[in-house]
């Protein structure tokens, strides 16, 4: 299983041209918008979070993969792949959507 450290950290502007999810409620938890394709492929298809965790993808693969399958924000700072400048612009995001309220 490959490991993640501070090589794999990446600058605010090099975060800020990455695609991200759209940051949602969901119930009372807020989240990355899950794809549904992707959600289905991983509940319905042959390999399970576990055989994913295994394979050499790399960390932009990784944090963008939690992010489709709809992964909590407050959840992603915790993955070790997650990059602090992702899970700095996820938090300001998800900050400003509590603001708002629930809809």
């Amino acid at each position: 299983m490959p490991s993640y450290g501070d090589e794999n950290q990446v600058t605010d502007e090099e975060a800020a041209v990455r695609p991200m999810q759209e940051i949602v409620w969901e119930g009372d938890v807020i989240r990355f918008r899950e794809n549904a394709i992707v959600r289905m492929l991983l509940d319905d298809g042959p390999f399970d979070m576990n055989h994913i965790a295994r394979r050499d993808f790399s960390q932009e693969d990784r944090e963008q993969f939690a992010q489709l399958i709809g992964y909590s924000v407050s959840g992603a700072g915790d993955l070790g792949y997650m990059s602090e400048a992702t899970t700095r612009r996820a938090d300001e995001a998800a900050e400003a959507l509590y603001k708002k309220g629930k809809p």
